[in-house]
């Protein structure tokens, strides 16, 4: 598979959150990577900029790139050279954090990759189509589990692409899956 054409290169990533002890973060930041062609190379990762430099460290993110506010890694891409700046921003926050921040990076000029559910309102939802219409940005919501293989593997079953044969499990009329995570009291 080519390397993101036109570019020829791994698409590069700032994210706003998942350090610490966040969970959605690292989910993003594994899931985006499986692939290779997507390179984390910005965050704020904690309000903390020693633990979000330490977290950039861990990351393989250049600590000089590490912030502790969302609004410090904006205005640091708008300062670099074009050739050195993120592609898109993958949002991975509160819910209650995603219309502001997509609002910002859709008005800072770059892409956006928001977890869902995009906002907490349809009046947000239509003013950032309103600003993806006007800036011309790509704007995604992510759907992560979609690139699980297990879900993959049911996916090729629903549309009859899996080598099994046809008819193998009869008619499928629902297919489920549970997400378990272990939550670390402290």
């Amino acid at each position: 598979m080519p390397l993101n054409p036109p570019l020829n290169r791994r698409l590069r990533m700032a994210l706003p959150g998942g350090g610490g002890t966040g969970f959605i973060g690292k989910v993003h930041r594994t899931a985006t990577t499986l692939d290779g062609r997507v390179e984390l190379v910005s965050g704020a990762f904690s309000s903390d900029v020693d633990r979000s430099r330490e977290t950039a460290a861990d990351f393989g993110v250049d600590p000089e790139r590490a912030f502790n506010s969302f609004e410090k890694l904006i205005d640091d891409e708008l300062s670099r050279p074009a050739e050195e700046c993120v592609d898109f921003v993958s949002i991975a926050t509160p819910n209650w954090l995603y219309f502001p921040m997509a609002k910002a990076v859709l008005e800072a000029g770059f892409n956006v990759m928001c977890d869902k559910p995009m906002t907490v309102s349809l009046v947000q939802a239509e003013e950032l189509a309103e600003l993806v219409d006007r800036t011309g940005a790509v704007f995604g919501v992510t759907h992560n589990y979609t690139g699980y293989p297990l879900i993959q593997g049911h996916r090729a079953l629903w549309d009859g692409e899996a080598e099994w044969r046809a008819g193998a499990f009869g008619l499928c009329l629902l297919v489920g899956q549970r997400h378990f995570a272990v939550m670390q009291m402290v």
